[in-house]
Parts: C-alpha cells; structure tokens; sequence
C-alpha cells in the first residue's frame, strides 16, 4: 500500500511538473521504502517509464512527438543505459546518494532559474544566437538532417541514457534542456519527444535490472500502478495547478529532498 501511494504522489508530480518531475521517485523510494539507490533505481525507472510511456503515446496521437529524433537519442541512451546500471552495482551506496543529491540541486536551481527568467522579455536576444544544430524544413516541419545535428542529439542520449542506468532517473531533465539548446522546437513538442526518449531508454534500463535478478517486483508493481494512476489523475488537474509558482515548489522540494540526501548519506 505504501509503495502504491509513493508511486500515485510520483505521477501526479510528473504531470504537474513535466518530464523532470521523475527524479522525485528514486527518493520517495529510498525515504519511504527504506531503499538503497541502487535498488530503488531500477523501480523508479520502472514507474517513470509507464508514466512517460502514456505522455509519448497520447504525443503521438496529438502529432507532437518528432519520432526521428526521439529514437535517434534513444538509441543512443539504450547503449549506455546497460553501463550504467553496471556501474551501479559496483558504486558504494553513499556515494551513489551523493551524485544523486547533486544532480537534484542542480535541477531545482535550474528549473527555479527558469520560472523567474520565463516573466523577461528575450526575444531581442535570441535573435541575435545562431541557430541551433537542428532545424526544420518550414514546408514539411521535419528535421534537415546534418552531422552536427545527429551528433547533438546523440551524445544527449549518451548522457541521458548512462544517467537513467546508474541513478534511476527517466533523462526528462537532460532531455528537455537539450532539445530546447539544439532544436528548434516549441515546448509542445519537445515535453512530448523527451517523454518517448524517457519511455524507450527506460524500457532498455529496467529489462537490463530484470535479467539481472535487481528489480524487487513486490515494490515495483503497486508503484508503478501508482504512477501511471497518478499520471492520468495529475492530467485532470494540471490546467489549474501547473505554472510558475508549481515549477517554484517543484524546485524547492526537490532541493529539500537533495539535502536530505545528503544528509543521510553522511549520517
């Protein structure tokens, strides 16, 4: 019951808060659960994956996903996803918690970062950047394939992909940065890209821990049941609570959480 409610509060944060959102389930796992990082990896890639797997889908259906792209970095990511799951198991917990920690401060800042610069007018400044890796054909809205893009976009798979093997994380916070930096896309079609990114690299990360013997089924149902329920409930009320000051919350919980971690480690 407690893993299915971890898993509900998991979902509907990732409907309220985007791709990101699912760096939340590996410590809700590790607090709630009483988990280490690298059991709870596996588990929280499991939900996220189920969770982004339903935002891809109903992309799809809205026409929205760059599918191209999305499975040029997930196939990157599936290489990597299987050396960072190695890695895991190798790697002291503590010290696993640690990276983890990190890497949600950085996130929290980042997404702060954003919500207070989103209220500034840029547009004079971005025009004067040039254009980035990747662009598209105004007639077709599809991709002009070139060495630079295909290199942008792989080496973010790359690093996506090593990350959700060895921390348990979907990628959505290396997704959506870097298809914002090298593409042209609007935010309505880079959320629904990095979740089809999230969901394959995923797939590839959890079926890796499963024939290994490393993913704790009796946790792992009922909380990726939990996410995906959550995912679709957080879809209802997202219109009314989703914006800057959610994104602010976000931020701040998940720099909580960081310091908690950390915390813990070293306690």
């Amino acid at each position: 019951m407690s893993a299915l409610i971890l898993g509900i509060i998991v979902g509907v944060v990732l409907a309220l808060t985007g791709a990101g959102g699912g760096i939340l389930a590996v410590p809700l796992l590790i607090f709630g659960a009483r988990l280490g990082v690298a059991e709870a990896g596996p588990i929280g890639l499991l939900a996220v994956g189920m969770a982004a797997t339903l935002g891809a889908l109903l992309g799809l259906r809205a026409g929205t996903v760059r599918y191209r792209a999305a499975l040029l970095v997930a196939c990157a990511g599936m290489l990597f996803s299987p050396a960072g799951i190695w890695l895991a198991q190798r790697t002291d917990n503590r010290w696993l918690g640690v990276l983890f920690a990190l890497i949600m401060l950085y996130v929290a800042v980042r997404t702060y970062r954003q919500v207070r610069q989103a209220g500034k007018h840029a547009s004079h400044t971005e025009a004067l950047h040039a254009p980035p890796p990747c662009v598209r054909y105004r007639e077709s809205g599809r991709f002009i394939w070139t060495l630079p893009c295909a290199r942008a976009l792989a080496l973010s798979g790359t690093l996506a992909g090593l990350l959700s093997g060895l921390l348990g994380v979907g990628g959505g916070f290396v997704m959506v940065p870097a298809l914002r930096r090298y593409t042209d896309l609007g935010m309505e079609s880079i959320i629904p890209t990095s979740l089809a990114v999230i969901a394959l690299v995923s797939a590839m990360g959890v079926a890796s821990s499963a024939i290994a013997g490393q993913l704790n089924w009796g946790i792992a149902l009922p909380f990726s049941l939990g996410s995906l329920g959550g995912m679709i409930a957080g879809r209802f009320i997202a219109g009314r609570l989703a914006g800057p000051q959610m994104q602010k919350g976000f931020a701040m919980v998940s720099a909580l959480v960081a310091v908690g971690m950390i915390v813990k480690a070293f306690a």
